[in-house]
């Protein structure tokens, strides 16, 4: 392996994830367990949830079935151990069964600390999910560069897929390529890329950003084959404020080299029928070839 790939950090995806392993961190592994539920999908939450109930269930059960003193529960029937834990943790108490020796009662103990506990903890984490912000903000499959207004410029389009606004909503993009520096160390740098717009008072439906390739850009001189050559990619950065909740929420995305396309232009969006203005989010993809034609 040469000394550039072993040190080199690989370009982020259409995704904007970083694709590569973190190793060397000495990290606690429970230490973002509450970030990593809250950024969970539900589907993988409530999988999660539900196995840890069930495990939970399992344990206290094997805790009865040892301890023993539970009436009317079957001897080494691991069916009424759990059962009984169940109805315990979730404080039911049907009264078919219940501990009769001190060493049941004990468990007992623990296994209620356990589900007040438990129920807390969810509580929050659910609440948590519910009320956490979501940008929803759709960025168009390709980024382009083509010439606006006499200059050449990097084109990009965004859409508000909320029922309500954005407002005071601001955009920060940025060049991501490798470079060596004076001493011959490759590195990997932003470049901050200066926008025609950069704030967008009231972000409703969609918001073309446009980046003027001038001078200073670095984008200046640049073409496919040499943004490839650097491992190029534009990173995308939204900030806005809900106008209905008043939280503030965020999306990124990212335009690898090869999401680039050159010397095309977006297909318009919008018509006019019976004096009324249309716009069609199934264009907001396509792009039109200079000489007319649409991809």
């Amino acid at each position: 392996m040469s000394d550039k790939t072993a040190r080199k950090m690989p370009a982020l995806t259409s995704e904007a994830r970083l694709n590569y392993r973190r190793i060397g961190l000495q990290r606690d592994g429970f230490s973002d367990i509450y970030h990593r539920l809250v950024a969970a999908s539900w589907p993988m939450l409530l999988v999660f949830l539900a196995c840890l109930y069930l495990s939970v269930n399992a344990l206290f059960a094997i805790a009865y079935m040892t301890v023993g003193g539970v009436t009317n529960a079957r001897p080494g029937s691991f069916a009424d151990a759990f059962f009984f834990s169940i109805q315990t943790i979730a404080t039911i108490g049907y009264g078919t069964m219940a501990p009769e020796s001190f060493a049941a009662h004990m468990v007992v103990v623990c296994e209620v600390f356990v589900g007040l506990v438990g129920l807390a903890m969810i509580t929050g984490i659910t609440f948590s999910k519910f009320a956490r912000p979501t940008a929803r903000v759709r960025f168009s499959r390709n980024a382009i560069i083509t010439t606006r207004e006499g200059v050449p410029s990097l084109i990009f389009r965004m859409a508000n897929e909320r029922g309500t606004s954005l407002v005071e909503a601001s955009a920060h993009v940025a060049l991501l390529r490798d470079e060596v520096t004076l001493e011959g160390e490759e590195v990997r740098r932003f470049h901050d890329l200066a926008l025609i717009r950069q704030t967008n008072l009231l972000f409703t439906l969609s918001w073309t950003v446009v980046h003027p390739i001038a001078a200073p850009s670095p984008l200046v001189g640049a073409d496919a084959q040499s943004l490839e050559a650097v491992d190029a990619a534009v990173v995308v950065s939204v900030l806005g404020i809900d106008e209905t909740t008043g939280q503030t929420v965020h999306a990124r995305h990212a335009y690898n080299a090869a999401d680039i396309l050159w010397n095309v232009r977006f297909a318009d969006m919008f018509s006019e029928s019976g004096g009324q203005s249309t716009m069609d989010f199934g264009r907001f993809d396509h792009v039109v070839a200079n000489d007319g034609g649409t991809t």
